[in-house]
């Protein structure tokens, strides 16, 4: 049977950053947010996420609605963003490239992200964790997130690479 790690959700985090105005980057997070690895060592897991699409936050309850409604998310139509590996490479001792299907509104995309493994303990209770920090990018309207405005000075309101960033811990399920 394979060994199944979930996330610990109370130490984790999920971001990503954007250009505003073309001069300075607007951070936001999903709040609600689920992944498992089945596997033993992580080169040679699979890697499962589900992303709640309406937990999108960016500390502006107006920002947030626009990203939840159908210039972006369209959070009715589609509730989650799903990401499933496909391939993990080892590029040093704690070093990965996690390879995967991204989905986002109904349309798949490979993205490759940056992973750095944080190593194995055991917390006070008794529990094997595990802990990754993860990076990479995208290009929003691959998605289908292609609303934006021009400004009068050249230039766009909301850039199309968006920089993800994860923190995850996760917690090995007991046999």
């Amino acid at each position: 049977m394979a060994t199944i790690w979930k996330l610990d959700p109370t130490h984790s985090e999920l971001t990503f950053k954007v250009k505003h105005l073309m001069i300075s980057n607007v951070k936001g997070e999903f709040t609600k947010f689920d992944a498992t690895i089945e596997g033993e060592k992580f080169e040679d897991s699979t890697i499962s996420a589900t992303v709640q699409t309406a937990s999108v936050f960016t500390n502006n309850e107006e920002r947030d609605g626009h990203l939840q409604s159908a210039d972006f998310f369209e959070v009715e139509n589609y509730p989650e963003m799903k990401f499933s590996s496909t391939s993990i490479t080892k590029e040093s001792e704690d070093e990965f490239k996690l390879t995967g299907d991204l989905t986002i509104k109904g349309t798949t995309k490979t993205i490759t992200l940056d992973v750095d493994f944080g190593g194995y303990m055991t917390d006070p209770y008794g529990n094997q964790k595990a802990g990754f920090s993860i990076e990479g990018k995208l290009n929003r309207k691959d998605f289908g997130l292609n609303w934006n405005a021009a400004l009068e000075t050249g230039g766009v309101l909301v850039s199309d690479e968006v920089k993800l960033a994860a923190e995850l811990q996760f917690v090995k399920e007991k046999a």
